[in-house]
């Protein structure tokens, strides 16, 4: 079957797809041992021999589903050249395995990762609005006004932002610890929200994504999702769920 060769990529969890569009305009990627840099190239996926790096990209690898509740001090990265600690410090050896997203080096809470590179696609991609869910403390008091404002969505590096939804959770001598819920997955944009309002973010912690919490989750530790989870995330997602003959089942 003909599939675009990004798309391919994605599905064997070497990247996502905007990254395997990366490695193509490097030149990177060959194709019976030809190098390619064509963005809306196809290849036959069971006939086409598909390297990166000089490595073989295997059509069907086992899929694996990980939540990890990332500590604060923490980089979401292979490697740091300045020898901070990152998330691999806590994590077995998972060959292709990739975070969802990002959490920066100050915030803490749900990471998820995973090889199924469609799903995390779609995961993050803001036109499938996966709801993502924060607690926010920050050192000053946060009005009424200011909620209203950041519901609305609020101009950040010349964009608005999508809507979000915040609940206030405290108010005390002078600090606020809110709740906010968005769908957008901008860099640094829940602190940007706030820092752009005067509030400087004191703790960010990531509560729910896609359907999934903390739920008991150590900070430090991590696990492997059920399957009840993952099918969770793949009807959120809009993809096919998995039936337990191992096929897929479309959804209507």
């Amino acid at each position: 079957m003909e599939i675009r060769l990004n798309k391919f990529l994605s599905r064997c969890g070497v990247a996502s797809r905007r990254e395997a569009d990366r490695l193509l305009g490097e030149g990177r990627v060959t194709v019976n041992g030809q190098t390619v840099q064509d963005l809306g190239i196809k290849i036959d996926d069971k006939r086409d021999r598909v390297l990166v790096d000089g490595k073989t990209v295997k059509s069907r690898p086992e899929l694996v589903y990980l939540a990890l509740n990332k500590p604060a001090g923490y980089l979401v990265t292979q490697n740091d050249p300045f020898g901070r600690p990152t998330i691999w410090n806590l994590l077995p050896s998972f060959p292709g395995v990739n975070p969802v997203g990002r959490l920066d080096f100050a915030s803490e809470g749900l990471l998820l990762l995973t090889n199924d590179g469609e799903l995390s696609f779609r995961l993050t991609h803001p036109s499938f609005e996966i709801l993502k869910a924060y607690v926010v403390r920050v050192r000053s008091e946060v009005t009424a006004a200011d909620i209203g404002k950041i519901e609305k969505g609020i101009f950040l590096e010349g964009r608005k932002t999508a809507p979000a939804k915040i609940k206030s959770l405290e108010a005390h001598r002078g600090k606020s610890l809110l709740e906010i819920e968005i769908h957008e997955g901008r860099k640094r944009e829940v602190r940007k929200m706030f820092e752009r309002l005067g509030h400087r973010v004191e703790k960010l912690k990531r509560i729910r994504f896609a359907g999934l919490t903390l739920k008991h989750l150590p900070s430090g530790q991590w696990r492997h999702l059920t399957k009840d989870e993952v099918q969770k995330m793949r009807r959120l997602a809009k993809m096919a769920t998995i039936q337990k003959s191992g096929t897929e089942s479309r959804q209507k």
